[in-house]
């Protein structure tokens, strides 16, 4: 579903952190939140790779399992995923049509007549999932926070774990400049007594969340120290409470190696103890589109938007054969270091196609040409998302789409517009 009224008129809201208003709300609900444990998983990379990774291996266990990532690729039925299966259209749109009487009549009774948005739109499709999960009695919800943490509209839950993947800079008007600052932020996830497992962080960045932790007793398990993983993707061992040999990730690049031991460790301290079979059977079968994705020989789609994610985009390209000429076709959003990520691949590509999708915050291909000036490798405004693609295409090139999820999204209807 690409459209509802409902949310349609959500999206004006924009971003309001603060958690009072979804307290109240889901109260008004009855607290669907709170009908199975709960894995809380944060971090400025990765975090929606370890929600997919650990909602297929508890999958693979038996569990029923109801699992909450954003930003959508191409649909809003992503957001609430249960058993590895979108909520389809007609049941999505029958709960956003419920949620919606609920979000206005709890409006009339609770707030100001002069409040315009009662609801944004994350902190209602939010609510949608919690309610979505519990109606479907769900065994385990997996969310994904979607900025930073502690005022995240996410941040509701009470979990049996939680994990912050990596902190990178990201949001930074929102979150803070430095690693220490956006830490602090992601660190407000850790609760009371509840363990959190935390990937390779930056040491000052660690340094943080294991105050955080200590301040309210959380059992901290660290990448490297707890818990650690040795190999690549094709062939791995995970190393914890319990050791995994012979693991195989059907998701591509090395990093994820490193996401996978995270949901892994997340198992371990929440008590769930899983074969290696049905590991490896999740792990060799898991998806995640838009990150590494081959949408052909030709062109690859990587939803790197900020300079850590173009890092691990990087490494990736550098691992191929230099074969063929390598063309970055980039878009990005206002809130983006665009830059960043356009001097972090220029090495490994050999020419920058700036482009723009349709999203409300997407700079113009001249904008994003603009922050380019001066990389070592040319730099050329190609136009419009479905001209610069076919333009693109008919090169011979490597195509490497990346600056956006929301770019790569676009990409996704048009590849697949394209095959119909």
């Amino acid at each position: 579903m690409n459209s509802h009224p409902v949310l349609d008129g959500l999206a004006g809201a924009g971003v309001r952190m603060g958690l009072g208003r979804m307290r109240d709300f889901l109260a008004s609900c009855g607290n669907p939140q709170s009908a199975a444990p709960v894995f809380h998983v944060g971090g400025t990379n990765g975090k929606g790779s370890v929600c997919h990774l650990l909602s297929a291996i508890l999958h693979a266990h038996g569990q029923r399992v109801g699992t909450h990532t954003s930003p959508h690729l191409q649909s809003v039925n992503e957001r609430i995923v249960i058993d590895g299966v979108p909520l389809g259209d007609d049941a999505l749109s029958e709960l956003v049509s419920r949620m919606n009487s609920r979000r206005l009549a709890w409006a009339r009774a609770s707030l100001p007549p002069e409040e315009a948005w009662p609801l944004t739109y994350f902190e209602f499709t939010v609510a949608c999932a919690f309610q979505a999960f519990a109606d479907a009695r769900v065994d385990h919800m997996v969310m994904e926070v979607g900025m930073g943490g502690r005022l995240d509209a996410t941040n509701v839950v009470s979990p049996v774990a939680t994990a912050i993947v990596t902190v990178g800079l990201d949001h930074c008007a929102e979150l803070g400049n430095d690693h220490a600052a956006i830490a602090g932020e992601k660190a407000g996830i850790i609760k009371p007594g509840v363990p959190i497992v935390v990937g390779p962080l930056p040491a000052e960045a660690l340094q943080v969340v294991r105050s955080v932790a200590a301040e309210v007793n959380a059992p901290l398990h660290v990448w490297g120290v707890d818990f650690d993983a040795f190999g690549s993707s094709d062939l791995f061992r995970y190393a914890g409470k319990r050791v995994h040999d012979g693991l195989r990730l059907s998701l591509l690049g090395d990093h994820q190696v490193v996401n996978a031991a995270v949901a892994l460790r997340l198992l371990e301290v929440a008590g769930i103890e899983v074969s290696s079979d049905d590991i490896g059977r999740a792990l060799a079968a898991v998806t995640h589109p838009g990150r590494l994705e081959w949408l052909g020989p030709d062109l690859l789609l990587d939803g790197a938007h900020n300079p850590a994610g173009a890092t691990t985009l990087a490494s990736y390209l550098a691992c191929l054969p230099r074969d063929r000429r390598r063309t970055l076709l980039l878009g990005s959003g206002t809130d983006k270091d665009v830059r960043g990520v356009a001097a972090t691949l220029a090495p490994v590509v050999d020419r920058i196609y700036t482009t723009a999708g349709v999203h409300p915050k997407a700079r113009t291909p001249f904008e994003v040409a603009g922050e380019c000036e001066g990389l070592s490798v040319p730099v050329t405004p190609a136009g419009p998302l479905p001209e610069a693609l076919a333009v693109c295409r008919q090169s011979g090139d490597l195509i490497v789409v990346a600056g956006s999820l929301y770019l790569v999204g676009e990409v996704r209807d048009l590849v697949e517009a394209s095959a119909r």
